[in-house]
């Protein structure tokens, strides 16, 4: 068996989303300048909701990414691949922005987050399947 390729794929949407935790990051730190505010969210709701859309998508996007890493690493496809990446990406971006206008329900807030589930679901069945076909052999 040839070793598993090197995951360029998943490297690619890993930077991505690290870079748009990096503008979710930035914008908790300018709102805490803005509001003086070091530690928690004193009690501002524009700073609370920033620290939510931040830590919302760690939550959220480092777990996909590695089901992505596992899914690339057994040779997923490509196409399979783009598109749980490009979606996360998009989903991550929706919900981020749905959630940092208001603190309700949103139509962002919930495609961000049903695109963000389908992605984790489609993945962690294509990852144990993966498993399951190693025990055919």
């Amino acid at each position: 068996m040839n070793p598993a390729p090197m995951p360029a794929i998943t490297a690619l949407y890993a930077g991505l989303v690290a870079l748009l935790l990096l503008v979710f990051a930035a914008r908790v730190s300018m709102t805490r300048r803005r509001l003086g505010v070091g530690i928690g969210d004193g009690g501002h709701e524009a700073l609370a909701r920033a620290i939510r859309v931040h830590g919302n998508a760690v939550e959220w996007a480092l777990p996909v990414l590695l089901l992505m890493l596992v899914a690339e690493l057994n040779r997923a496809a490509p196409l399979l691949l783009h598109a749980c990446g490009i979606a996360l990406v998009v989903a991550r971006l929706v919900h981020g922005a749905g959630l940092a206008r208001r603190s309700g329900t949103s139509t962002g807030r919930f495609a961000g987050k049903a695109v963000t589930w389908v992605v984790l679901i489609v993945l962690a069945v294509w990852d144990v399947w993966a498993f399951v076909r190693t025990l055919a052999v």
